[in-house]
């Protein structure tokens, strides 16, 4: 074994990874977009509308009108900065951080379903190979200065 990873494989290996898990995510009527910032609030705690937009990738625009949907829906919410009134800080809620609780449970559990049918060999695998996922992802968020999810 040379040690040299085929990234186009690690690519495409992962974008199935992340097509399951998309298809995996109960509905609750919260489209990918949401969960996405909802996850980046509950990761990074209270964020200004323009850096939960870098961190998730998407125009300032975009993510008012996100966050406005959140916030219709009692997901997040928006709050003055107590350092700073002038300055609005973007708060997930109780009922935001509890959808992604109920999220996160019913997607291990499918996947613990779906796991459960693959060999010991192949589960350990699996497990081995988390580890080097979280360090590839910490090498992203060095390489980009950490505004990325």
């Amino acid at each position: 074994m040379s040690g040299e990873l085929d990234g186009a494989a690690l690519a495409n290996g992962l974008e199935r990874v992340v097509a399951l898990l998309r298809r995996l995510a109960p509905g609750e009527g919260v489209s990918l977009a949401k969960a996405a910032t909802l996850r980046t609030l509950d990761t990074h705690g209270p964020c200004r509308v323009s850096e939960l937009a870098a961190r998730d990738g998407i125009t300032q625009p975009a993510m008012t009108q996100l966050v406005s949907r959140l916030e219709h829906d009692g997901y997040a919410e928006r709050r003055s900065c107590e350092g700073d009134a002038r300055v609005v800080m973007v708060h997930l809620t109780a009922a935001g951080a509890d959808l992604l609780r109920r999220r996160r449970a019913a997607r291990a559990e499918l996947l613990a379903q779906l796991a459960g049918r693959l060999s010991a060999d192949d589960r350990a695998a699996l497990e081995a190979a988390l580890p080097a996922l979280d360090r590839l992802v910490a090498a992203y968020h060095t390489d980009s200065g950490g505004t990325s999810t």
